[in-house]
């Protein structure tokens, strides 16, 4: 099963993950200003998941419950995206995982981080 990249990534869009994908599965969108993996390319690696700054990707069958909808969004979104290799700047507004996890806590989400993170 392929990785999954969650909301975290949304107006952030570090993109440190595209430059170790053996694959170039990593596809950049502009709305919502994110990146998302190809499924059908992702060979499950794992060299992307301790590059996101904010820990938005992860095994499929790890998602946490309040990201499982990611995993059918990256399957339809990843087409309308441009292929993304390189290492970009990320995002002005690019929150930081304190940020990020504070958000969730907000939601009264209780989110493990990814394994590999």
């Amino acid at each position: 099963m392929a990785h999954v990249v969650t909301s975290r990534c949304i107006d952030c869009r570090y993109t440190e993950c595209c430059s170790v994908c053996p694959v170039d599965c990593f596809y950049e969108l502009h709305d919502p200003k994110m990146l998302v993996i190809d499924p059908d390319t992702c060979i499950d690696c794992r060299e992307c998941v301790p590059k996101c700054p904010v820990h938005a990707i992860y095994e499929a069958d790890e998602l946490p419950d309040p990201y499982r909808e990611w995993i059918e969004k990256n399957a339809d979104l990843w087409e309308s995206g441009e292929n993304i290799t390189e290492t970009k700047e990320a995002l002005p507004e690019a929150k930081t995982l304190d940020e990020v996890q504070r958000n969730e806590k907000d939601q009264s989400w209780d989110i493990a981080e990814p394994r590999y993170a």
